[in-house]
């Protein structure tokens, strides 16, 4: 499979982030070909991005990739701004888009809510979208579900540009990720999110007196539900045990709950030490990737891979449409 997939830099990744879709990445790897991208144009469109927490931002993520396993020798990892064809293919998508289409966003219409301003980039974010995967004629994509409608409409612009301009981009279809949704230990009812505050997520690189203190004091009984035999807090920390214990300790928890005997404390304990447990081995790499100080060669030799495919598709793409 030819595989695109992109990630924000908003900051430090969280355990959703990681179960979420980078593992996936990682395994995806194997027998494909990837492209993964850091999409610092898109984080242009949250109102409070600073300049120089961006530049930073970018080189903290790349190096979370690189320690979670995303392997530059097998895959091409690089920044979209280094390579500005993605905006010039925006373009010329845009004007196979329909506005109708843009503004049935949900994504949008969540984010725009409320806001006095509301930037035209947070518009326009899925055609740029489409144009990160389309630029490298992906057929596949690993997605949340909250993210097929704008995956719907990358399809649809695909088929919109071959039917006036002759087949030449793939309708890309989703990988739903296996992970399940993992919630806020602060609040289960809302997902984990760094949008909420830090007391909503476990960074990967956090320490871990810090993780230790968000699982000992998450939130565990809210009261049931007619119908429900497990609160949502004490469900989400079942879940987070299943993504890193061996099946029989969770097994082993589980009928203590289901007997009634199951003591929370115990619950949390085990919990940690099976995460950092899976957790040391990342955060080990990705001190040893910092100090020796490479991220700014391993972008730039893959934004230069990327250039290469995203030239070769943009002069088709401009002699197609009538710009060449």
């Amino acid at each position: 499979m030819r595989i695109f997939s992109g990630i924000q830099p908003t900051g430090v990744l969280h355990l959703g982030n990681y179960f979420g879709a980078i593992k996936q990445w990682v395994e995806l790897q194997e027998g494909n070909f990837c492209v993964y991208c850091i999409v610092d144009y898109h984080a242009l469109t949250n109102e409070n991005t600073v300049p120089h927490e961006l530049r930073t931002n970018v080189k903290e993520l790349a190096l979370d990739l690189l320690a979670c396993g995303i392997d530059p020798e097998r895959s091409i990892l690089f920044v979209q701004s280094a390579v500005p064809e993605h905006t010039e293919l925006c373009w010329i998508l845009g004007c196979v888009t329909s506005f109708g289409d843009l503004a049935r966003m949900t994504q949008f219409k969540e984010k725009a809510r409320g806001q006095e301003f509301v930037n035209g980039g947070l518009f326009y974010y899925p055609v740029l979208q489409a144009a990160d995967i389309l630029l490298y004629l992906a057929d596949h994509v690993p997605v949340g579900e909250d993210q097929l409608q704008h995956l719907e409409l990358t399809r649809r612009i695909a088929r919109r540009f071959n039917w006036r301009f002759g087949e030449f981009f793939p309708e890309p279809e989703p990988i739903l990720g296996k992970a399940p949704r993992l919630m806020s230990l602060a609040d289960p009812m809302r997902k984990m999110s760094k949008s909420y505050g830090p007391e909503h997520y476990i960074g990967l690189m956090e320490p871990e007196e810090e993780i230790w203190r968000k699982i000992r004091t998450a939130v565990t009984d809210m009261g049931l539900t007619p119908g429900q035999t497990m609160s949502p807090g004490v469900a989400n920390l079942f879940t987070l045990l299943e993504l890193v214990a061996p099946a029989d300790v969770v097994e082993e928890f589980r009928r203590l709950h289901t007997e009634g005997k199951l003591l929370y404390k115990d619950l949390k304990e085990t919990l940690f030490r099976y995460l950092m447990a899976a957790m040391r081995p990342l955060r080990e790499r990705r001190r040893e990737l910092e100090a020796k100080g490479q991220i700014e060669e391993i972008l730039a030799a893959g934004a230069e891979r990327a250039r290469k495919i995203a030239k070769g598709v943009i002069k088709e793409v401009r002699a197609r449409v009538g710009l060449d």
